[in-house]
């Protein structure tokens, strides 16, 4: 652990520096072909990546026959066949050469010989140790891609092949492996952060006469980051002054922990009480919070409020229509988001009673309800650990778009929540999945970020890590922490002790708000007043002051992605 920390902080040493290296490549596909894409940076380390030479630079496991045979079309791929005996089936594998403190980037094309199989990437690091690099559910008659990594914490030979549980034939093709230095990865995810982050604005400056104001004075102040970055908070808020100016003064969202669901406000059969949540959202409202409806429903059998469980499948569907129609109507217009069905690829409570479709329901009614929000699929697993065999990004894609195809939905706000509760993160395996999911064109946020205590020491780091990629990637949209303070304890990760007062996870939260808001406080117009800013996107106040002017002239704008566009020129007349 102690190597790790030591990699992990050298990227620091590096930041602000130039390092050339090959861009990431954030292709993914989440389509089933009829023939695979090419390799990815044409196969990177991987020798003989589509199989164009036979067999070359690849081996064949014990008990695995394979060879390499082509389709119609010409296009050529391995085939390995294993008599399993109960075991996993094999594919080929190659022998690989890594290098300590170095991300992984890996893809590659699967297909098996019948039927449907979870195929597993697995790395051999140059210790021995076996470390998953994601999975897909590949498809007989079509190739479905595997995109994944890890990180090689020391140097020497490693292997990677893939497997599956059952008796199925492999097949693979077009495989890749980039290799990227710490500082290279960093560099790159801090290019990403700035072109999705920040604009160049062109402030104009004219007075009532249209006439420019030469060698004006612009200040420039951000009153709203545009990145939306929240924290889980708790009732605990309401009674604690502290408390409140804690969060306010660094969140822009807010997730209730409890207060807002079922079990909270429904204990009691047709008892309701939304005593909590209304307080909490009025506090919210009060300092620009916006707040994340969290949540509808709960998959989970053992999340269910107690009354709730017994209920025949009629009464039941009664009882969840009724909450439906109690928690959203109160609340549409109010929130931003609903998490509609908590946890639905590794919860069944709803379907296992009411039928395939029974989550599908559930999201069409909250849709006619509340129009405004985005409806979000929630689940934890999925960027988190690559061996969740429930909740993998193929079997998410899967769901999601098994409620976008029931009657009614297609139009729907549908947005992809991943929970984001991470042990030891495995970051190219993170961005992988987040460069598959964004293939569904709907919003994505990290609903629930934290790293387990378990980390000790590391959390602060593997916590930063997390955010910086999720920050970084330019198809993430918000996110939030599962940090909710509580006197007697923190339910993973704390930012704070019981005064408020950071704990270093804060100091890191800190730090990374700090930079995300950075920007220039500044500036003096040229002669045709005019300047241009590099701007972190958000909501300013732009003052500009200049001897003609007999008091300052203030204007609040938003800066967005548009606002580089020479047709979207900030003017300000005064």
């Amino acid at each position: 652990m102690g190597k790790l920390l030591a990699f992990l902080l050298c990227i620091s040493l590096f930041e602000g520096w130039m390092v050339q290296s090959v861009p990431y490549d954030y292709t993914a596909s989440i389509k089933c072909l009829s023939s695979p894409m090419r390799s990815l940076y044409k196969g990177g380390i991987i020798e003989n990546s589509e199989f164009n030479s036979g067999l070359t630079g690849w081996s064949v496991p014990w008990g695995v026959t394979a060879n390499v045979s082509s389709s119609p079309s010409g296009n050529n791929f391995a085939l390995a066949s294993a008599s399993n005996n109960g075991q996993p089936s094999r594919s080929v594998y190659q022998k690989i050469q890594m290098e300590t403190a170095h991300h992984y980037s890996l893809s590659a094309w699967l297909q098996v010989s019948s039927g449907t199989a979870v195929v597993r990437s697995v790395f051999k690091d140059p210790n021995g140790a076996f470390i998953a690099g994601g999975a897909t559910v590949a498809r007989s008659g079509c190739w479905s891609m595997l995109k994944g990594g890890m990180t090689a914490f020391a140097s020497g030979p490693g292997e990677l092949f893939f497997e599956a549980d059952g008796r199925v034939d492999i097949w693979v093709d077009s495989v890749s492996l980039q290799p990227f230095s710490f500082p290279e990865w960093d560099e790159q995810r801090r290019l990403s952060a700035g072109k999705t982050r920040r604009s160049a604005a062109k402030v104009v400056a004219r007075g009532a006469d249209g006439v420019p104001l030469p060698n004006a004075n612009l200040s420039v102040k951000l009153l709203r980051p545009g990145f939306p970055f929240g924290n889980a908070m708790t009732k605990e808020i309401l009674d604690i002054p502290a408390y409140e100016q804690w969060f306010a003064s660094r969140f822009t969202v807010a997730s209730f922990e409890n207060e807002m669901k079922w079990y909270s406000t429904e204990w009691m059969e047709n008892h309701e009480d939304y005593t909590v949540a209304d307080a909490m959202l009025r506090l919210a409202e009060k300092h620009g919070i916006a707040v994340r409806g969290h949540n509808v429903l709960w998959d989970t059998n053992d999340t269910q409020v107690s009354w709730v469980k017994p209920l025949d499948a009629q009464r039941l569907k009664a009882a969840m229509q009724k909450r439906i129609s109690s928690v959203v109507s109160r609340y549409a217009g109010k929130v931003i988001a609903w998490d509609v069905v908590n946890e639905n690829l590794h919860g069944h409570f709803f379907e296992s009673r009411l039928g395939r479709n029974a989550s599908s329901e559930v999201y069409h009614r909250v849709a006619r309800i509340d129009r405004t929000a985005r409806l979000f699929m929630n689940e934890f697993g999925t960027l988190e650990e690559p061996l969740d065999a429930a909740a993998m990004s193929s079997k998410y894609v899967a769901k999601l778009q098994q409620i976008r195809s029931y009657p009614g939905n297609r139009g729907i706000k549908l947005a992809v929540g991943l929970e984001s509760h991470f042990g030891t993160p495995n970051i190219p395996y993170m961005r992988a999945t987040l460069d598959m999911l964004a293939q569904l064109r709907v919003p994505i946020w990290l609903t629930e970020v934290d790293v387990n205590r378990n980390a000790g020491p590391y959390v602060p780091i593997y916590l930063e890590e997390v955010l910086r990629e999720g920050y970084g990637h330019p198809n993430v949209e918000g996110m939030v922490m599962w940090a909710a303070w509580h006197a007697q304890g923190c339910w993973a990760m704390c930012l704070t002790d019981n005064n408020f007062k950071n704990l270093p996870a804060g100091d890191r939260v800190d730090k990374l708000i700090a930079e995300w808001r950075t920007h220039p406080e500044g500036a003096t117009m040229d002669a045709n007043g005019v300047t241009e800013l590099d701007l972190v996107h958000g909501e300013y106040n732009f003052t500009v002051t200049h001897p003609s002017l007999g008091s300052p002239a203030v204007r609040t704008l938003t800066v967005d992605a548009s606002s580089a566009a020479v047709e979207h020129t900030i003017d300000i007349k005064v």
